[in-house]
C-alpha cells in the first residue's frame, strides 16, 4: 500500500518526483473521454521506467495466444486494445541539451488530475547536467465536447540563464504494445505528412484492418504573444515532427500549443479520414485552447450535477469516490453501442482492454442511476448484437439448439481468453448478462427491451444452462459439473453454489418473462418463438424440472451455503492468521498451494446473496457472511464493494466503511500493489455502490426506490443523485434526518426505512 496522493477533495496530487512511483502515477493521472484516452505520460522525452499508453475505443488487435497445449474451442487470439499512435510528445532541447527528467535533478514537481474540471496539470523545475534550469507548465485534457480531440499547453522559462530553446511536436504511431505476445508490432503505416505547423500519421492495424489517423496543429506564444514560427519537419516511418526555436530570455516564458485528434475508420470512411481529420483540427483549434477548456469545465459540471456524491467529514474518502466517479466517466459515455468498458479503461493494456462480465454485474447499476436511460441500453444492444456469435461460441464447445455462451473475454463477440479453466469453465458470466437485463427493466421499468431484444437473449441463456447440467443418479438432483466460480482461486470445481444458483434464477427468470411477453405482445412473442425454433412446452418443462431439483449445495451444521464440492475439506486458516509476508498470495504462493487453500479471491457464494437479497432472512445471510468474510483475501478489485454492501445490510458499520475505503482508494492508495498496470476501473462502479446500496441503502421494491440508510460515524453527512423513472433525486443522509430532493417535474413516490412517501415535483421531504 502506497501512500504518497495528497488529500484534496476535488484534486489527485503528487508532490515530488519519485521515479519508482511513475508508472503508479501514468495511471492514476490517466485522461479520456469515452473515445480516446491515455496514461498521463511526459510530453518531453523521459528515458526512465515508463509505460507509454495512447488508446482508440474500439481499436483492436488479435494477438496470437501463447498456451503450450491447443484444446478444441479454443480461442485463436487474445484481442487487446491497442497503444495507439503518441500525440502527447513535445521534444525539449535547451540550448542543445535534451530536456529529459531522467537524467535532470527535479525540484517542485505536483501533477494534479483536476478532477472538477477535467484536466492534467503538471509544474516542475528542472537543473540540467549542464546547469541550466527552466520552469515547466504543461496543461492538457482529451476534450468531452470535441470527444476525437485533445490538447495542449506547454510552456517553459529558463531560470537562470537566456537560452535558445527547441520544441519539437511530434505524432509517433511507431508504437508497440508491452503485453505483445511475440513482440510484434501491430500498425503499418498507410500516409503520413506535415504541412505548415501541421502534421499526421494514418495507420492501419494488422489483420483487423482499422484505420486511425492522428495529427496535430501546433502554435507558440511568447510571453502571451503569437509568434509566426517557421518549423523544420521530419518524417520517418509511422513518424511526423515539427521544429522550431526560439531564442528565451531569462525568466521570459515560451508557450506551444498543440492541437490533436484521433478519427477511426469506425466513425469515418477509412478514405475520408484526413479530410475529416483536418476538419476537427481547424474546429478546435480555431476555438482555442481557453474556449476549449471552458467547455471541458462545463461539460465535467454538467456530469458532476447529475453523479456527484458528497462526503461532509471526511477528505479521503471524498477524494476516492470522485476520484472513482471521474474514472467511470471518461471511460464510457454510452453514445455508441458497439463500444464497452475495459477492465482498465484508458489507463492501461492489462487484460487487453476487453469486455468482461465486470461490465453487467458492476458498472450497470452505475450507469442505470446516474446516466439516461440510453446508456445502459446501449451496454445491453452491445450483448444482443452479438448474440450470434455467442451461439456459434456454444456450438464450438459441443451446445446445441440455439444454446448461447457469451464469451468471457470480448471484442466484438468473439471469445478470445486463452485459459481453459476460465473459457470453458467460468460460464457465470451468462448469468450476469441476464441479470443485467433484469436490472434494467427493473430499474426503469422498460419492459419493451424483453419482447424486442431481451427475451432472445434470454433463451439462448436459459438453453445453455438446461445442456450445461447433469443429471446425478447419486444425488437424485441436476448438479453442475466443471466449472470456475467468480473466486478463481478455484477451478474445475463441482457444484460451485453462484453459478448453480444464478443457473436456476435464469431459469425461472426466463420463464417469467416468457408469461409477460405473452401477456403483453402475444404476436411479437409467437413471432421470437417462431424465430428460434422454441419448442414452448418442451423445454419449459424441462427447465421446471432442473428447477426443481437442481443441487445447491449446503451446511445444516454451519448454516451456510457451500461454496462448492469439498469446500469444508479444505484447511480453514483464516486471512488474519496469515503472515503479511506472504500476501498477496496471488504474488507470494504457487498456484497449486492456492487451489489447495480456503482462500477466497472475491466474493463468491456473498456474489449470489448480493444479487438475490430479497431471497436470505437476515440470519442466512449473517452466517454466511461471517463464515466467508475472514476466508476472503479480496485480491480481486471487484471484491470489497460486495463486501461493503453486505456489511451495510447487517449493520456492521465498521467492516463496511473499511471495505468502502478499500475499494474506493484501491488504486490511489495501490493496495493490490499493481495499479502500475492500470486502474481498476470497472470496480470503481463497485464504490459507487458501496455507497449508494450500501450506505444508502438503495433498492428498487415494486417499481419504487427503497431507502434504508445509515451514516457512518467518521461522515458528517453524505449525498448522492439517482434518477429514477423520469425523476432526478438527491438524497442527502445527515445525523439529523434523510432529505430527499426532487429536482424534475416528476412526482415520485419512494419508500425511506419502511415507510412511504411522496415526493413531489421540484420539493423535497425530510424521512
Amino acid at each position: 500500500m502506497k501512500n504518497y496522493i495528497k488529500t484534496d477533495e476535488w484534486k489527485i496530487i503528487e508532490e515530488g518526483f519519485d521515479p519508482h512511483l511513475n508508472k503508479i502515477s501514468e495511471s492514476i493521472f490517466s485522461l479520456g473521454n469515452g473515445r480516446m484516452g491515455q496514461r498521463a505520460n511526459f510530453e518531453e522525452a523521459y528515458s526512465g521506467d515508463t509505460l507509454q499508453g495512447n488508446y482508440v475505443a474500439g481499436v483492436y488487435y488479435p494477438d496470437k495466444t501463447r498456451v503450450g497445449w491447443w484444446k478444441n474451442g479454443y480461442p485463436e487470439y487474445f484481442a487487446k486494445v491497442l497503444n495507439a499512435a503518441n500525440w502527447i510528445g513535445i521534444g525539449v532541447e535547451i540550448d542543445g541539451e535534451e530536456l529529459d527528467l531522467a537524467k535532470c535533478s527535479v525540484q517542485d514537481f505536483r501533477r494534479e488530475l483536476n478532477m472538477k474540471d477535467g484536466y492534467l496539470k503538471r509544474t516542475f523545475t528542472a537543473t540540467t547536467i549542464n546547469g541550466k534550469q527552466v520552469a515547466v507548465e504543461a496543461i492538457r485534457f482529451c476534450s468531452m465536447v470535441d470527444d476525437e480531440a485533445g490538447a495542449i499547453k506547454y510552456t517553459i522559462m529558463p531560470v537562470n540563464f537566456p537560452s535558445s530553446i527547441k520544441l519539437t511536436p511530434y505524432v509517433d504511431g511507431d508504437v508497440v504494445n508491452k503485453d505483445s505476445n511475440y513482440d510484434e508490432k501491430f500498425w503499418d503505416e498507410v500516409k503520413k505528412g506535415t504541412s505548415g505547423n501541421g502534421g499526421f500519421v494514418q495507420l492501419r492495424t494488422k489483420k483487423t484492418g482499422f484505420e486511425v489517423a492522428t495529427g496535430m496543429l501546433v502554435f507558440v506564444n511568447y510571453n502571451g504573444k503569437a509568434v509566426d514560427a517557421s518549423f523544420s519537419t521530419n518524417e520517418k516511418e509511422k513518424f511526423v515532427s515539427l521544429s522550431t526555436t526560439i531564442d528565451v530570455k531569462q525568466n521570459e516564458a515560451v508557450t506551444l500549443y498543440k492541437f490533436a485528434a484521433n478519427l477511426s475508420s469506425q466513425n469515418h470512411p477509412a478514405d475520408q479520414l484526413e479530410t475529416k481529420l483536418n476538419e476537427v483540427l481547424q474546429t478546435v483549434s480555431v476555438k482555442g485552447f481557453d474556449k476549449m477548456l471552458e467547455e471541458q469545465a462545463a461539460a465535467w459540471a454538467e456530469k458532476w450535477k447529475h453523479n456527484d456524491i458528497i462526503i461532509e467529514g471526511d477528505a479521503s474518502a471524498q477524494q476516492g469516490i470522485r476520484f472513482n466517479i471521474f474514472q467511470l466517466n471518461q471511460t464510457y459515455t454510452g453514445e455508441d453501442d458497439r463500444l464497452n468498458i475495459g477492465p482498465k479503461g484508458f489507463t492501461g493494456e492489462k487484460y487487453g482492454g476487453s469486455t468482461y462480465w465486470d461490465t453487467e454485474a458492476y458498472c450497470v447499476p452505475f450507469y442505470l442511476a446516474t446516466a439516461p436511460q440510453k446508456v445502459t441500453r446501449n451496454l445491453l444492444l452491445y450483448r444482443y448484437k452479438q448474440l450470434w456469435k455467442a451461439i456459434e461460441n456454444a456450438k464450438l464447445l459441443g451446445f446445441k439448439d440455439g444454446a448461447a455462451l457469451y464469451p468471457m473475454v470480448t471484442m466484438d463477440g468473439t471469445e478470445c481468453h486463452n485459459e481453459w479453466e476460465i473459457t470453458f469453465e467460468e460460464i457465470h458470466r451468462n448469468g450476469a448478462i441476464a441479470y443485467a437485463i433484469f436490472n434494467y427493466v427493473r430499474y426503469t421499468g422498460d419492459e419493451d427491451y424483453l419482447a424486442d431484444y431481451g427475451l432472445e437473449v434470454l433463451i439462448a441463456i436459459t438453453r445453455f444452462w438446461s445442456q450445461r447440467i447433469t443429471w446425478s443418479d447419486d444425488k437424485q438432483q441436476y448438479v453442475m459439473l466443471g466449472v470456475t466460480g467468480p473466486n478463481e482461486y478455484e477451478n474445475n470445481v463441482n457444484n460451485n453454489w453462484y453459478t448453480s444458483k444464478i443457473a436456476v434464477w435464469c431459469l425461472k427468470y426466463t420463464l417469467e418473462v416468457i408469461d409477460k411477453v405473452s401477456s403483453s405482445d402475444r404476436g411479437k412473442l409467437d413471432a421470437l418463438l417462431e424465430r428460434v425454433n422454441f419448442r414452448q412446452a418442451e423445454e419449459s418443462a424441462k427447465w421446471q424440472d432442473i428447477i426443481a431439483k437442481m443441487y445447491l449445495g449446503e451446511s445444516k451444521e454451519l448454516g451456510i451455503y457451500l461454496q462448492q464440492d469439498g469446500y469444508l475439506d479444505k484447511e480453514q486458516i483464516l486471512v488474519k492468521d496469515l503472515p503479511a509476508t506472504e500476501r498477496p498470495i496471488n504474488q507470494k504462493w504457487s498456484w497449486d498451494r492456492i487451489l489447495r487453500s480456503c482462500y477466497i479471491k472475491q466474493a463468491d457464494v456473498l456474489q449470489g446473496i448480493y444479487f438475490f437479497e430479497d431471497e436470505f432472512d437476515i440470519d442466512t445471510i449473517r452466517r454466511n457472511f461471517d463464515y466467508y468474510e475472514p476466508r476472503t483475501v479480496h485480491e480481486s478489485s471487484l471484491s470489497p464493494c460486495v463486501h461493503s454492501i453486505l456489511a451495510s445490510k447487517l449493520g456492521d458499520e465498521a467492516r463496511a466503511y473499511e471495505f468502502y475505503l478499500r475499494t474506493s482508494r484501491l488504486d490511489l492508495d495501490d493496495y493490490n500493489n499493481d495499479t502500475e498496470d492500470g486502474c481498476h476501473t470497472t470496480s470503481m462502479a463497485g464504490t459507487w455502490m458501496s455507497v449508494v446500496e450500501g450506505f444508502g441503502g438503495m433498492r428498487v421494491k415494486d417499481g419504487k426506490l427503497s431507502f434504508d440508510p445509515f451514516l457512518p460515524a467518521k461522515w458528517d453527512s453524505f449525498s448522492f443523485h439517482v434518477g429514477f423513472r423520469g425523476a432526478l433525486l438527491n438524497i442527502k443522509v445527515s445525523k439529523q434526518a434523510v432529505q430527499i430532493t426532487n429536482s424534475s417535474n416528476t412526482d415520485i413516490m419512494v419508500i425511506v426505512r419502511g415507510n412511504e412517501q411522496l415526493v413531489k415535483g421540484n420539493s423535497e421531504v425530510i424521512g
